[in-house]
């Protein structure tokens, strides 16, 4: 209940600056006060050495972290799948990394670092809810993400229609013990279908009480999407943020539906403020829409100790701006 009552409070801090935004101090020119950093652009380390992974992290000068499943409480089927992928993905490290939850709590604090945010599964968060609350009190963290809906849920409309009931649900389940839940966008669901869509319809046919959003400024490009529309468009949506950025102006070779097609553009991902996506932009347009948590994001990156402390550099060092549509 300790964490919970926090959690209220900040919520109620954050409330009072939105509303009475002269109590902020000057916001006109400032840099990302927090920069998290997703643990899947570092697995082969943690799997390594899980507290020598974190203690890089905190040297760079990272302060939170979005883990990764499945945990030992996730579905039996959601683990078998990934024991499958493990060979091809040259690791098999996930959630705890081989620790307790204590132990992981302990090693997080040891070095300033919070996890705020765990992605998982859809059926791990449509029948673990419990057991999610209760990681949740050990660990700390205040979001359950869906990094992506299952393909098999997502080939029509209806499906879609039907995901967003679903949504609402686990939403609601979230709230009960304390939790926040959020989708996190892949390329799919940009386009039209059947003169709708998809992703507008989830950000419209969802309770805005219940259901946030997390958006892959990188993802979002490939799908030939904008991120500042969708952020300017449904304000207090979107409370996290994926970053990274992109070599040259690239998008999938179809619909962006499936794991293939994100491989194919995993070479395209490169350091924060390498690329060409106009991050600065973003970032203060996100700070405005109300986006509270700022994940680094590099799959599968080389050299992950100097590519994530390059992107950390690169995001402590940018001024945010005003939109150039300011009202």
């Amino acid at each position: 209940m300790k964490r919970r009552n926090f959690l209220a409070t900040s919520s109620a801090a954050t409330t009072a600056l939105l509303l009475f935004p002269g109590m902020a101090p000057n916001s006109a020119h400032k840099n990302l006060k927090t920069i998290g950093v997703q643990l899947f652009s570092l697995p082969k380390i943690l799997e390594k050495d899980f507290r020598g992974g974190i203690r890089a992290l905190s040297e760079m000068g990272y302060k939170e972290i979005e883990m990764y499943g499945p945990y030992p409480f996730s579905v039996d089927s959601v683990k078998e799948r990934w024991n499958s992928l493990a060979p091809r993905l040259g690791f098999s490290g996930s959630g705890y990394f081989g620790h307790t939850p204590k132990e992981v709590s302990t090693i997080l604090k040891e070095y300033g670092i919070k996890a705020t945010s765990i992605h998982t599964d859809m059926e791990t968060l449509q029948t673990r809810m419990q057991q999610l609350g209760e990681a949740a009190d050990q660990i700390g963290f205040e979001y359950v993400g869906l990094p992506a809906i299952p393909e098999e849920k997502r080939k029509t409309l209806d499906d879609y229609k039907i995901v967003a009931e679903e949504f609402n649900t686990i939403g609601e389940q979230a709230k009960k013990v304390g939790l926040k839940f959020a989708y996190h966008n892949h390329g799919y669901g940009l386009q039209d279908m059947d003169g709708q869509i998809p992703l507008q319809l989830l950000l419209e046919q969802t309770d805005p009480s219940l259901v946030f959003f997390e958006l892959d400024i990188f993802w979002t490009t490939a799908g030939s999407a904008d991120p500042i529309h969708y952020l300017k468009s449904y304000p207090d949506r979107y409370h996290l943020m994926h970053i990274k950025d992109m070599k040259e102006e690239v998008r999938f070779s179809g619909d962006g539906g499936n794991p293939m097609q994100w491989m194919e553009l995993f070479p395209y991902m490169t350091t924060a403020g390498s690329g060409v996506i106009d991050i600065p932009s973003i970032v203060s347009v996100a700070e405005k829409a109300g986006v509270k948590h700022f994940y680094v994001e590099q799959d599968f990156v080389k050299d992950p100790e100097i590519a994530l402390k390059k992107s950390f550099d690169y995001l402590k060092s940018i001024k945010l701006k005003a939109p150039k549509n300011k009202q």
